[in-house]
């Protein structure tokens, strides 16, 4: 099983060379450049000359870069698109998807410039259109050809444009989280928690990220730094997840089980669901731990 942890996937104002630079060193899973909502319109060619110059010159090891342009209909969109595939980071992020031909149009242009198939789409989901649609969406992660492989929760947009309050318990996000969830897992794909705002606030931080594990997010997207420790280490198997995990793939190994559907481990029933779930934590254990050895290598 290959899978790559995206715990703490921390975005990034293309505006801001310091902060690009400084992304360099911090422990985040991925990093979403970013030329829409944080740079003004202004400074969008500037930030797009930034960011394209910052992936070219590498530096970031190990860590996952994705592009999040502009819409593609704006006035900034299709440069964005060319300029990004042009360095070919690991993901473009597609803002304000609604409907799954915002994907398929992109997913086109980048097989019209000749876009390496290594570059990924990701889909904002931060309308309510998106939310509605999100099955359609994620169903396009079935095709190869769409590139899609993430989705990554808008929650700010989405109280804004339904008009919900934000309260910390987040009783009107938690449908839409949990569509958007299930939607995703049915075609294979990632799913990312919305951000939170109050960087300040390191309790409701953590008690959001534990939110959003116990919902089933993969990770959650940061606008600090200092939310990438606390995030890394809420969507981390504990060591006794990982322990679990390694007994029950143990246990299905032994020839006395291997074509069982049902076993009983330490007087509990495990089935090979659990298996499943069992060699996926397993899985992320192992490559969070080979990111840590490459983390200090690089250092």
């Amino acid at each position: 099983m290959t899978v790559r942890p995206r715990r703490s996937v921390l975005y990034m104002p293309g505006a801001n060379q310091r902060a690009l630079e400084k992304a360099k060193s911090l422990p985040a899973d991925a990093l979403i450049l970013d030329l829409e909502d944080s740079v003004a319109p202004e400074g969008k060619v500037a930030a797009r000359d930034n960011i394209c110059e910052a992936v070219r010159g590498g530096g970031y090891g190990r860590r996952e870069l994705v592009i999040r342009v502009n819409a593609i209909e704006t006035a900034w969109g299709m440069d964005d698109l060319r300029a990004a595939a042009s360095v070919e980071p690991d993901a473009i992020l597609v803002p304000k998807v609604s409907t799954p031909g915002d994907i398929v149009t992109v997913a086109k242009v980048l097989g019209a410039i000749n876009a390496p198939p290594k570059v990924r789409l990701w889909a904002m989901m931060e309308t309510p259109s998106s939310v509605l649609n999100n099955r359609e969406i994620a169903a396009l992660g079935a095709d190869p050809e769409n590139r899609l492989s993430c989705l990554v929760m808008g929650t700010n947009d989405l109280l804004k444009e339904s008009r919900a309050r934000a309260l910390h318990n987040r009783i009107a996000v938690v449908p839409w989280l949990a569509m958007t969830i299930v939607a995703a897992r049915a075609y294979g794909l990632d799913v990312l928690d919305g951000v939170y705002n109050d960087f300040r606030d390191d309790v409701g931080f953590r008690e959001e990220c534990e939110h959003g594990r116990t919902l089933g997010m993969d990770g959650k997207t940061l606008i600090h730094p200092s939310q990438v420790g606390p995030c890394n280490e809420v969507f981390s198997p504990t060591e006794e997840e990982v322990s679990w995990a390694r007994k029950i793939i143990a246990a299905f190994d032994e020839p006395a089980n291997r074509h069982k559907g049902v076993i009983t481990l330490e007087g509990k029933m495990v089935e090979r669901l659990h298996l499943v779930m069992a060699r996926r934590t397993v899985a992320i254990a192992d490559a969070i731990e080979a990111m840590r050895k490459t983390e200090e290598e690089w250092f």
